[in-house]
């Protein structure tokens, strides 16, 4: 596994894999031929086929806008490249039209890209191979008595949590922005902002439902900050970030919690979310939404576990519960913009996070299923589902707009 760093992108909105990583690989690719005169774009599989609705154009034009040089872009959304449905093929040409260099880049989820000819090798990878599997490491915790974030922090060494405050920092800032957003989200939905109002709301609702209302507007004011091109972190992935920055928040506000606490927790998350990003996907063109609001559900759900005192073996459990009950859940985006149903799975991802948290600190931490059985059964599901259900907004709710 590689750092958490790789997990929590900073970055602007609206998709991590559609959005970021295509602006990365132009970024990576402008950088060794910024000498060309002119650039070309293939666009491939899911990064095609929902790619203007994601702004997947828009971010590469950017890109080589700084240093004014042309790009055009073909799309080919029936073509699917072998290593990952979201490939960008990249082509550099002098004055004459000479090819100058090619690379096809793919972009596997949260915003990570990788070069065919360039893959991770075993050097890159920061966990040693014994310590990634959640068995491996809840055995490894337990002897050495120590919780989930003192071995990332372990493995990170100490100076991650400066990154990880940098993070909550713009996590803070994101749901604080959305609180105060109110119109129309771009796009062409007309998708109408409902954190402000559903804050407001909240805040004058009482009884024992109304508390955790809280969090739900919190998720949406990160998601819908995410769909209108704001700045937030992908946690794991852009169209899954409000459910940890809510949940995290909420608890925060409601538990008078200092923000080392938050620190801790954040670092758990992510090794949470690296083990499926490693073990599994958390690509939604590879696995569908399970692999985005049902992973960022896990993380949030043994993240709150931990603030509320759970042990591992607890929060292991919360953080099961979040992915079990995620599994087969689709990816078909209307108009392939990351708001219906995505912004809605963000706020309702995170008030069954804190379910989940409340269920297994109820229990001992004992269950029949576990987190790396889940893993691999989301990997299988995600895999069976037909490639429509997988963010290339060919089938389900994409078709009923």
């Amino acid at each position: 596994m590689e750092s958490i760093r790789e997990l929590y992108r900073i970055g602007y909105g609206p998709s991590s894999s559609h959005t970021m990583g295509p602006r990365f690989a132009a970024s990576e690719f402008m950088a060794l031929y910024n000498h060309a005169a002119r650039f070309e774009a293939d666009l491939f599989g899911s990064l095609a086929a929902t790619g203007k609705g994601h702004l997947t154009d828009q971010a590469i034009r950017e890109v080589f806008r700084t240093i004014g040089k042309p790009v055009e872009l073909f799309w080919y959304p029936d073509q699917c490249k072998p290593l990952h449905p979201n490939a960008v093929g990249l082509r550099a040409f002098d004055e004459i039209n000479t090819l100058l260099g090619a690379q096809i880049y793919y972009s596997t989820g949260g915003g990570k890209v990788v070069a065919e000819d360039h893959p991770i090798t075993e050097e890159q990878l920061l966990y040693p191979p014994e310590l990634r599997s959640m068995k491996n490491i809840m055995a490894f915790c337990e002897h050495e008595g120590i919780q989930f974030w003192e071995f990332v922090q372990q493995i990170e060494a100490p100076e991650i949590l400066q990154y990880i405050e940098e993070v909550w920092n713009v996590m803070v800032d994101s749901i604080q922005n959305g609180l105060n957003q109110e119109g129309v989200l771009p796009g062409g939905l007309k998708l109408q902002r409902k954190a402000s109002q559903f804050f407001a709301k909240a805040n004058d609702m009482s009884g024992p439902v109304a508390t955790p209302t809280r969090a739900l507007s919190y998720a949406l004011a990160v998601a819908e900050e995410n769909a209108g091109g704001g700045k937030i972190v992908t946690a794991p992935t852009c169209g899954s970030c409000g459910v940890l920055p809510a949940v995290l928040y909420y608890l925060r506000n409601q538990y008078k919690l200092p923000k080392i606490k938050i620190l801790r927790a954040l670092l758990t998350a992510g090794l949470l979310g690296n083990l499926v990003k490693f073990n599994g996907s958390i690509s939604g063109a590879e696995v569908g939404c399970q692999g985005e609001i049902g992973v960022a559900c896990a993380m949030a759900s043994g993240a709150a576990a931990q603030l509320l005192g759970g042990s591992i073996f607890q929060i292991e459990y919360a953080a099961e519960m979040g992915l079990e009950h995620h599994l087969g859940l689709t990816c078909d985006p209307m108009l392939g913009l990351v708001q219906i149903p995505c912004i809605e799975r963000n706020a309702l991802a995170a008030m069954r996070s804190l379910d989940h948290a409340s269920y297994a600190l109820l229990s001992d931490g004992r269950h029949k299923v576990s987190f790396d059985t889940v893993v691999d059964v989301m990997m299988e599901t995600g895999q069976a589902l037909p490639p429509l259900y997988r963010e290339t907004s060919l089938g389900g709710l994409a078709k009923r707009n």
